[in-house]
């Protein structure tokens, strides 16, 4: 008899819900990397990926895993950064994970066109995980796309600036790094046209990085003068562990006189990173920019950067 009610309720509540269906989301961030020992989680140390799949698995109670779109080193900021994860939704009964204008449309897809996305308002489920962040973490947009959509291996574009400032300022105090001279901004940027010409940057490259290859397609690498300070931009298809640091600190020894533009040259063709600069402090990087072919820009961030190609390539 008790097991005719039971099996009775179970169909009842068949009726009333749908089976779970998985969605994938993906999630645009920023923050102070000061505090943290860089985004990928680590057993012993507090990183931004933790504290962000703590609040996840919080809101959602249920475990989460995050995947970043890659990782930056303890220090380093992010203006702009996407991960993804997977929920298990209902369709009936069951909150969503962002508000039902957003859940109910298409994901965005290789061929969903850029007119037909719609920008939505922030939901509550996006004020609800931002308050259960840090203050030095913001999440900015949640958005649902296909299944098969990757943060890490679908970017096909990520920019970069360093930050360097002249005059001793509290307010940059860990988001800039304070040099005490002026370097050349001509002779850096001479230098950094040059490196746009190759491809392997080994010799940018952190030893033991167990990556495939040391290619990378830099569209973009230049100083530019904003007030009293000198901000440097990079953009590239990809980029190796250390190696915007690595370059920076080169371009520094160039600006400061102590190597000409063309040595850079020769220590991109040794393939040997004791031959290129020391790398500049993580304070004054930022991940500012990632692209994909499936998602609209944030038009709180504005347009996308378009890429400067440069036509000389050499390997």
């Amino acid at each position: 008899m008790v097991s005719i009610i039971l099996l009775r309720l179970i169909f009842k509540l068949s009726l009333t819900l749908h089976v779970a269906h998985t969605q994938r989301y993906f999630i645009e961030l920023a923050y102070n990397g000061t505090n943290y020992h860089g985004w990928q989680t680590q057993p012993n140390a507090i990183t931004v990926q933790q504290v962000l799949d703590k609040a996840l698995a919080t809101l959602l109670r249920t475990p989460i895993e995050t995947v970043g779109c890659g990782r930056t080193d303890t220090g380093v900021h992010a203006t702009q950064l996407f991960a993804h994860l997977d929920v298990e939704e209902y369709m009936v009964h069951g909150a969503s994970f962002v508000d039902d204008s957003l859940t109910n449309s298409e994901p965005y897809t290789m061929n969903h066109e850029l007119s037909t996305m719609n920008h939505q308002p922030p939901s509550i489920k996006l004020k609800s995980l931002n308050s259960l962040l840090p203050y030095d973490v913001a999440v900015k947009r949640i958005i649902p796309v296909h299944a098969g959509a990757h943060a890490r291996f679908d970017a096909t574009l990520r920019s970069y600036e360093y930050h360097v400032h002249f005059e001793k300022d509290p307010f940059l105090h860990n988001l800039s790094w304070l040099m005490r001279d002026r370097p050349d901004v001509t002779l850096m940027n001479q230098a950094a046209n040059m490196i746009m010409e190759y491809t392997d940057f080994s010799c940018f490259s952190k030893s033991n990085t167990q990556v495939k290859t040391n290619n990378c397609k830099i569209s973009r690498a230049e100083w530019v003068t904003d007030g009293d300070k000198l901000i440097f931009h990079i953009s590239a298809d990809r980029f190796l562990r250390n190696m915007v640091r690595a370059i920076v600190g080169t371009l520094i020894m160039v600006g400061k006189g102590e190597i000409k533009p063309e040595a850079v040259r020769q220590i991109i063709e040794s393939k040997n990173r004791s031959n290129a600069g020391t790398s500049v402090p993580a304070c004054g990087l930022y991940l500012t920019q990632v692209v994909y072919p499936y998602l609209p820009p944030n038009p709180l961030k504005g347009e996308q950067e378009e890429p400067r190609h440069n036509d000389l390539q050499k390997n």
